[in-house]
């Protein structure tokens, strides 16, 4: 059925409470259940699994993916099985908009795992504490969910602003269940196919799996002679050099430079192929730029020159060069200035995101205005007769009252406790990361998209200026900005659906909580098992956490940013600074020539920023991802065609399966490998 909403001549001349009523006669479901104990245990299953797979990709490529719309699609497919089955009845509309509620909450909490915790490690040489990362997640995730609720009224009831992302997810939820279901499954076939296929092939190029396989299954060690099992190689050019050592044959170089020390290497990577096909053809191009100036470019001339050199052990002898080493020496301060830049410059072209501060403020002489002041001084949405009519559905406004103020020097003090943030350092930095929620939020309510890189960086720097000599002083903070702005603006994101469906918005927030622990108790756990595996003596340590298989390209960005503020640019190489320049200018460049376009300009000077930091064949895979999907794309474009539907319509569905599939396949293997180690 189509999905009631009001006009735009009646979002601006109804009252608060008049809106609500409308809501509450018209789209509410008040009858229909929504949080119940299968679609709560289903999105914390769900939403651990999907949160795993979020941090496997995030520390191969730094980017949080979404996972809304893929829970949906799940949650929907399973439960229609189980119901084609008889073995349980259907869920309703709002049981599956709570799943994906839960699901998502999940996905979003591990960001700090891949990015300014791993950061923090990475500087402080120090592991956190499994215990102490799940409580600070938390505890500071939670005053996101509380900041959000005073925000809902306003943003999502009042100002019935779109939040493109939760819409779509409404949109399809209604068409799932209104007569199109036959789309929902089919969706979910392209994502069981691809998933398949791609843990399929993970599977062979996994050594865990192959050992588990081969020499625990099979037994082919009682009679083979064989120490490894056999695997297909995931650099397919492998082959190539291993044949070429033993012929003696040529093996490419750059400036003397074997390109494998470059990491300039032929993968096969279907999550990454997947990621590309998400992200698209414009970041995955910047991406694939900026790995071919670094690493074909201006990383062979380093080494060259001296600038980027072996470094040496506690033995005097010199250890293997690789790309970590060239990122960390050298690379990865132009490529960070690339991100930082593009970033501010990109916020800074859109002021209406500043503008949504003063929304709260009317036109003076509106009908709306004139009734918003009746409103706001007998309550929330209340009308004449001083009531709320949606007091016993909304969330009580007195629980963030309360709520916030408490979290937030609950906040504090773990943060001081656990990392070594003054205490009062702790609490100055809360009003400005207070400001800047409101603005990422409002900027998930235009675009979808939440600046919270950029936003964190603002908090980074003036808490840098305050105090140089403490790194977690400016790090730490700009995580609380990162992880509370995040949790606020994605909970609207998720009630949004909700509230087009009419939900109840206490159930959804009561599922994002659920979430946030299903997330945080899945991944921390496995974030140890990944990247902090012990050594033969039983300890951890940060070094492991930047390999070859995961470059946590977003840890990188906050360590060094974080070190260009403790320590300046004094220390750096001249060739380093004179990039660094080149970098910003560039970076301004080319996001003016996108503001200039609107959008049309084909490069994206973050994105060109990361690619310096992740692993080049990453980027290619990443490349070839999006350039299949652009491809299909342009010649299945007319709508109504086969081709249109799986390509176009089902990209996310292809791309969530080959994601997931080969994630959850790679986690295993992991898995494994420590069970036979």
């Amino acid at each position: 059925m189509a999905l009631k909403q009001l006009t735009e001549e009646q979002i601006a001349t109804w009252s608060a409470a008049q809106k609500d009523r409308w809501w509450l006669e018209q789209v509410f479901r008040g009858s229909m259940p929504q949080l119940t104990l299968r679609s709560g245990l289903a999105g914390f299953l769900l939403g651990g699994i999907l949160g795993a797979t979020a941090l496997y990709i995030g520390a191969k490529t730094g980017i949080n993916i979404g996972v809304g719309l893929t829970s949906v699609i799940l949650a929907f497919a399973v439960f229609r099985a189980m119901a084609a089955l008889g073995l349980s009845r259907d869920m309703t509309i709002l049981e599956n908009n709570c799943t994906q509620s839960i699901a998502t909450a999940a996905g979003y909490v591990v960001g700090p795992l891949f990015s300014s915790l791993a950061a923090y490690m990475l500087v402080t040489g120090t592991v956190v504490p499994w215990w102490q990362l799940m409580v600070w997640m938390v505890v500071v995730s939670m005053i996101g969910v509380l900041l959000a609720f005073p925000m809902k009224r306003r943003f999502i009831n009042q100002e019935q602003l779109p939040f493109p992302e939760g819409r779509a997810c409404g949109v399809v939820l209604d068409s799932l269940y209104s007569g199109q279901a036959g789309e929902g499954v089919y969706k979910a076939r392209l994502l069981a196919i691809s998933a398949g296929l791609s843990a399929a092939y993970q599977f062979v190029v996994s050594d865990g799996w192959m050992k588990l396989l081969q020499f625990k299954l099979l037994a082919l060690d009682k009679w083979a002679a064989v120490k490894e099992p056999w695997v297909l190689h995931e650099r397919l050019d492998t082959y190539y050099y291993t044949w070429a050592v033993k012929a003696e044959a040529w093996i490419p170089k750059i400036l003397g430079t074997d390109i494998r020390v470059l990491g300039l290497r032929l993968t096969l990577d279907l999550a990454m192929v997947g990621v590309g096909g998400l992200i698209g053809i414009v970041v995955a191009t910047s991406c694939l730029l900026g790995a071919f100036i670094n690493f074909a470019v201006l990383a062979p001339m380093m080494i060259e020159l001296g600038d980027i050199a072996p470094r040496l052990d506690a033995a005097g002898q010199a250890l293997p060069l690789n790309r970590s080493e060239i990122v960390n020496q050298w690379s990865m301060w132009w490529g960070v200035t690339m991100m930082v830049t593009g970033s501010l410059v990109g916020l800074v072209a859109k002021p209406d995101l500043f503008t949504g501060l003063f929304s709260l403020l009317r036109k003076p002489g509106s009908p709306a205005h004139a009734q918003g002041a009746a409103d706001t001084a007998s309550g929330p949405s209340t009308g004449s007769d001083g009531a709320d009519p949606l007091r016993g559905i909304e969330v009580p406004l007195w629980i963030s009252w309360v709520g916030v103020p408490l979290f937030s020097l609950l906040g504090s003090w773990v943060t001081h406790t656990f990392f070594g943030v003054p205490m009062w350092l702790a609490l100055v930095s809360l009003p400005l990361i207070f400001v800047l929620t409101i603005i990422c939020t409002n900027s998930m309510a235009l675009t979808s998209w939440t600046p919270t890189g950029s936003l964190s960086k603002i908090t980074q720097f003036s808490m840098g200026a305050i105090d140089r000599s403490n790194p977690a002083s400016n790090l730490m903070p700009a995580a609380m900005t990162a992880e509370i702005a995040s949790n606020a603006a994605n909970l609207l994101s998720d009630i949004k659906p909700g509230y087009m469906l009419g939900g109840k918005p206490r159930h959804q927030a009561i599922g994002h909580v659920i979430g946030l622990f299903a997330g945080t108790l899945c991944c921390v756990p496995l974030f140890f098992l990944l990247f902090l595996p012990p050594d033969a003596h039983g300890v951890r340590s940060p070094a492991t956490l930047v390999s070859d298989a995961f470059a946590m390209p977003a840890a990188l960005q906050w360590k060094g940013v974080t070190e260009i503020i403790a320590g300046g640019l004094k220390n750096l190489p001249a060739s380093a600074l004179v990039a660094m320049g080149f970098a910003a200018a560039a970076a301004v460049t080319i996001e003016v020539l996108r503001i200039v376009t609107k959008g049309r300009f084909p490069l994206s000077s973050v994105s060109i920023g990361l690619g310096v930091v992740l692993p080049p064949d990453a980027t290619l895979c990443m490349w070839l991802g999006a350039m299949l999907f652009f491809v299909m794309g342009k010649r299945h474009a007319g709508a109504g065609t086969d081709g249109h539907r799986r390509w176009v319509e089902g990209c996310e569905p292809i791309c969530a399966g080959l994601i997931s599939g080969a994630a959850l396949m790679g986690i295993g293997n992991a898995i494994v490998n420590v069970l036979l180690g």
